[in-house]
């Protein structure tokens, strides 16, 4: 049996349709003995098929490319059971905020300096440092949700009736649980929470908010293609495009 060590190289892949662009991120990974590069691509599909057969722990990967660009990329490799991390690398800003949508590491400017090049790839080592000393719980089965949930308060542990939260923000490591005018911190992952949650009565909005349904009053959009959840309260939180054809389900349409 093989053992996963936190040590280990990343195993990591280049997607990118200029040569040059290539030959340089080669030369810095070069430089940095945590990154074992394990192959390049030089299309969004051939770097899935690529993806499929090497299982890399990230790739670096460009977005404006012919056919499947990288955004498409991304949204395909999340479908994917083993999902690598994903460092974005383009000369455009314009994405960085989709790019974080669909949970990337880091969005990184061409010429990628190495400095920043370094604090992309330690951001992702210690996503994975957490990830092998926290393995994800095993999601639970349909009609099995949490319930309820005991949250350190002051000197005690308080009981948090599931169908009471409002709103979940992440914060970090923790999340934050909005039940009427108190909210209170638990450490756990946005990703597992979401998971031990009834999506019946819950839906993710965002990389970092999950909101319960009922709690969400309208559905608006700004014209340009962005829309935000109105809520009970008065507040609106914007809806990622990863999570938007779940929210319209959730609504009907």
């Amino acid at each position: 049996m093989t053992v996963e060590s936190d040590a280990a190289p990343l195993r990591t892949m280049i997607v990118d349709d200029e040569p040059l662009a290539v030959e340089r991120l080669q030369l810095l990974c070069a430089r940095l003995p945590r990154i074992s590069l394990v192959g390049t691509a030089s299309d969004g599909e051939s770097a899935l098929r690529l993806a499929e057969q090497l299982k890399p722990e990230l790739v670096f990967l460009d977005i404006n490319m012919p056919r499947l660009d990288g955004m498409g990329v991304a949204r395909a490799l999340g479908k994917t059971g083993q999902s690598p991390a994903i460092i974005f690398v383009t000369a455009y800003q314009a994405f960085a905020v989709e790019a974080f949508d669909l949970a990337a590491i880091d969005y990184l400017l061409k010429p990628v300096a190495t400095d920043r090049l370094e604090r992309a790839v330690a951001r992702v080592l210690e996503r994975r440092s957490a990830v092998l000393a926290n393995p994800p719980a095993t999601p639970p089965a349909q009609g099995d949700w949490v319930r309820e949930f005991w949250v350190p308060h002051r000197s005690e542990l308080k009981r948090i009736d599931a169908d009471l939260i409002e709103r979940i923000d992440a914060e970090r490591d923790y999340m934050r649980l909005h039940v009427g005018t108190r909210s209170y911190l638990m450490h756990e992952t946005i990703k597992t929470l979401e998971e031990r949650l009834d999506p019946a009565r819950f839906v993710r909005l965002h990389r970092s908010h999950i909101v319960r349904n009922d709690y969400i009053t309208s559905l608006r959009h700004n014209g340009g293609g962005v829309w935000f959840a109105c809520l009970a309260d008065g507040s609106e939180l914007r809806v990622g495009r990863t999570y938007l054809a779940r929210v319209k389900e959730m609504a009907g349409r």
